[in-house]
C-alpha cells in the first residue's frame, strides 16, 4: 500500500506543477515564440534525461536488454495507437486522430492529457524504487512548470479568462496522477513487472518528445534556441540525477 500511497502522491505533486507553471499569465499575457520553443526545448531535454537514466538504464539492469527493448517499443506503439484513434489538437501541428465535433478547446485539453498520461505512468511505476521515483518525480514536475505556461497561453488565444486558462491547464496535469495510480498498483501487485514498467513508460515518454515535443518546438523558425533551450534541460537533468544518487 504504501507504493501505491507514493505514486500517486508523487504524481499528483508532479501534475499540480502544471497548473502552478501556469500563473505567470497573471502578470503577463504574451510571450515570444522564440521564448516558447526555448521552454519546450528545455522540458523535451528534461524529459529525454529522465527517460534514459532514470527509466531505461534501472530497466536494462534489472531486467535486461530485450525485456528494455520489447517493452519500450510497447510503450511507444501505445501512445502512437491513442494518438491515431482519438481526435484531438496540437497548438501548432493542428488537428489529428479521427474528425470529431467537439471544440477546439476540449480538443487541445485532450492533446495535453495524452501528452501527460505516461508521464504520469512513469512516476507510477518507479515508486517501485526510490531513487527512480525522486528522480523521475522531480523531472516530470520541473518540465511541467514551462509546459502548464505553454498550455494555458493557447487558451487565452481561444478567449478564456485567466483564471480558467490556469484552471484548465491544472485540469490537463490532473491525468498525471491517474496514470501514476495504474503505474504504482501493476508495481505493488509483483516487483517483477518494475523493468517492464520503466521501459513501457520510457517509451511512452520518448514518443511524446520526438513525435510532438522537438517537432513543435522547430516549426517557428527558432529550432537552434530550442536545441539548446534541450540541451540546458538535458544537461541540468544529469546533475540532479547524479544528487539524487
Amino acid at each position: 500500500m504504501d507504493t501505491i500511497y507514493l505514486g500517486f502522491t508523487a504524481s499528483l505533486i508532479a501534475g499540480l506543477a502544471t497548473g502552478v507553471g501556469a500563473f505567470p499569465i497573471f502578470f503577463k499575457s504574451k510571450f515570444s515564440d522564440d521564448t516558447l520553443d526555448v521552454m519546450l526545448g528545455f522540458a523535451a531535454g528534461v524529459m529525454l534525461a529522465a527517460a534514459v537514466f532514470s527509466l531505461l538504464v534501472p530497466a536494462v539492469e534489472l531486467g535486461g536488454t530485450w525485456v528494455t527493448i520489447i517493452s519500450l517499443i510497447m510503450g511507444a506503439v501505445l501512445v502512437h495507437s491513442i494518438d491515431q484513434l482519438v481526435p484531438h489538437l496540437h497548438p501548432v501541428a493542428g488537428p489529428e486522430g479521427p474528425p470529431s465535433r467537439l471544440s477546439r478547446l476540449w480538443l487541445f485539453i485532450i492533446a495535453m492529457s495524452i501528452h501527460n498520461f505516461p508521464e504520469g505512468l512513469a512516476v507510477g511505476i518507479s515508486s517501485g524504487d526510490m531513487a527512480a521515483i525522486s528522480a523521475v518525480a522531480g523531472a516530470i514536475g520541473l518540465q511541467n512548470a514551462p509546459e502548464g505556461l505553454a498550455v494555458a497561453l493557447p487558451l487565452l488565444r481561444e478567449k478564456c479568462s485567466k483564471g480558467k486558462s490556469i484552471g484548465y491547464a491544472t485540469l490537463t496535469g490532473l491525468v498525471e496522477p491517474i496514470g501514476g495510480l495504474i503505474g504504482a498498483i501493476l508495481v505493488s501487485l509483483s516487483h517483477s513487472i518494475l523493468p517492464w514498467g520503466l521501459a513501457f513508460a520510457a517509451g511512452a515518454m520518448l514518443f511524446v518528445i520526438i513525435d510532438e515535443m522537438i517537432p513543435e518546438s522547430h516549426k517557428k523558425g527558432f529550432g537552434r534556441k530550442a536545441t539548446f533551450g534541450l540541451i540546458g534541460g538535458f544537461s541540468i537533468m544529469m546533475l540532479l540525477n547524479s544528487l539524487f544518487k
